[in-house]
């Protein structure tokens, strides 16, 4: 019985993963459920290939087995260990298990990336850096990228235009050949670094590619030090042991077939929202006792770790990287924001979803990859200071969200009538004065001054210009991108529901919430 590869006979594949963001007891959970189907499915095989894989990103499917035989898969999603043992006998007969599957998908011969189904979350948008998703192994290297030299690795990611993606990318929304340009010409050795520490609950893309695809990550990272010059590479990840053994396997299989020049460090860092932060997460690789933002200019790719040249990435990034390096057809640079972008879908939703929309998409296909009663009140995209919308026609690309003033981090959540705008607003400004890093008083001051002014709302004083003011300044002064955003969850949420502010200030909550939530502001 194999247990890893892609396997070219009969296959069931299990996808096992954590995600790397919930509290431990539902992180266990979620692995060890996925693990019992596991062992379920290898218990029973012998001629049946049993590949553990990553999440695919649906996460109401998950533990989700695929069967493959033949060239077709069955989908077989929720399932425990009893019942993959029985799809596995059935496989073991020389049939493929067809009842009781959400989807058949009829493919070529040992195909290298997921089959996707036509209808269902994982038929939302085009799987391009999500094709390995849920369907290779984490020790599966894909394909060697077909460039001749680490000049053309520069001048592909060039041409391409692409922006940097998420926000523990240094150059979020800027072109990042620039930064790799300014990297490769400053005094010093250059270090790369893959920042995967986004401790934002909501935000599953980075660690979903880490669990799922962590080879191309890792080998696009690598590419991109030998187009800088660099010697090293750093992954920085949060402390979740689940997802660093999964990129430690891809790392073993990549040096196994000589892919990689040196073998990359892979750091957890503290385990704060604020980590993810891209120069804090320089101070917490440097060991620094209290982490706090680094003033810019200089970027990180002038004075970086040690002080050395650093170009600072998330996995989504590098995902981004190698698809331009690999399948350059698949962008556009005539695009304001070439390829595409993950988007996890949460809120009042009944499982997460994680899918990549093209950038000239439209936000609302997010709708048809989870499932929700009725239509959204509101929704918030951006994460933990993304910004408040009444519907979803928005283009997914960075300058239409921007001038929309909501957040690129690739987030959407979906709220229902029962939601406050004013409560959830509220939350937020706590949060942001609880969790700064205290190292410029825009932030540190700022978001104080904007929580007191929300428990005047509450008390019958609703300032809306003073909020404003505010939020302008922060957004215009503060040092990182944590005090910069801070504001916009408030700012936008009065724009949106202006007279749910007002009606607040007289008293009452339309949605009922803010007998708790107003004590959790004013605490």
């Amino acid at each position: 019985m194999s247990t890893t590869g892609s396997g070219d006979g009969p296959t069931v594949r299990v996808t096992v993963g954590s995600h790397g963001h919930r509290d431990e007891p539902e992180e266990e959970r979620r692995v060890s459920a996925a693990t019992a189907v596991l062992d379920g499915a290898r218990d029973a095989a012998t001629d049946v290939t049993v590949v553990e894989t990553g999440p695919t990103g649906a996460d109401r499917w998950e533990p989700l087995v695929l069967c493959t035989l033949d060239g077709r898969t069955a989908y077989h999603p929720s399932c425990d260990g009893s019942r993959a043992k029985r799809l596995v006998e059935t496989l073991e007969s020389g049939s493929l298990p067809t009842d009781g599957a959400a989807a058949v998908v009829e493919h070529g011969d040992s195909p290298d990336s997921l089959p996707t189904p036509e209808d269902g979350p994982l038929s939302v948008g085009r799987r391009r850096v999500l094709a390995r998703c849920g369907w290779a192994a984490a020790d599966d290297a894909p394909d060697p990228v077909p460039v001749a030299d680490a000049e053309s690795v520069h001048e592909r990611v060039a041409e391409v235009g692409l922006l940097g993606r998420g926000r523990g990318d240094a150059h979020r929304d800027e072109p990042i050949a620039d930064a790799w340009e300014t990297a490769r010409e400053e005094d010093g050795d250059p270090v790369v670094v893959v920042n995967a520490n986004d401790r934002d609950p909501r935000s599953h893309a980075d660690p979903l590619l880490l669990e799922s695809d962590p080879a191309s990550v890792v080998e696009a990272a690598a590419l991109t030090a030998d187009a800088v010059g660099a010697t090293d590479v750093v992954v920085y990840t949060t402390a979740d042991e689940f997802l660093r053994r999964r990129v430690r396997e891809a790392v073993d299989a990549l040096i196994e077939e000589d892919r990689l020049d040196a073998r990359p460090q892979v750091v957890a860092g503290p385990d704060r929202y604020i980590a993810g932060e891209p120069t804090i997460a320089l101070e917490a690789l440097e060991g620094s006792d209290r982490i706090e933002a680094r003033l810019t200019p200089p970027s990180p790719a002038v004075h970086g770790l040690y002080g050395r040249p650093t170009l600072v990435h998330t996995p989504r990034t590098f995902a981004q990287v190698r698809l331009a390096l690999s399948n350059p057809e698949a962008f556009d640079p005539d695009d304001a924001d070439p390829g595409t972008r993950l988007v996890s879908v949460t809120g009042d939703v009944d499982s997460p979803a994680t899918v990549e929309l093209p950038t000239g998409g439209s936000m609302s296909a997010v709708r048809d990859a989870v499932e929700f009663e009725g239509s959204p009140k509101m929704a918030v995209v951006g994460g933990q200071f993304g910004g408040f919308t009444t519907h979803l026609d928005h283009t997914i690309s960075s300058p239409a969200l921007d001038a929309a003033n909501l957040g690129t981090e690739g987030i959407v959540e979906l709220f229902d009538e029962d939601k406050c705008p004013v409560a959830t607003a509220g939350k937020r400004a706590r949060f942001a004065q609880d969790e700064n890093c205290g190292r410029c008083a825009p932030c540190r001051e700022g978001t104080k001054q904007l929580v007191n002014l929300l428990r005047e709302v509450y008390d019958g004083d609703y300032d809306d210009d003073m909020i404003r003011e505010l939020a302008r300044t922060m957004r215009a002064t503060s040092t990182c991108g944590f005090g910069r955003s801070a504001g916009r969850t408030v700012d936008t949420a009065m724009n949106a529901f202006e007279t749910e502010f007002r009606v607040h200030a007289d008293g009452r909550c339309p949605a009922g919430e803010c007998q708790v939530a107003s004590r959790e502001v004013n605490r």
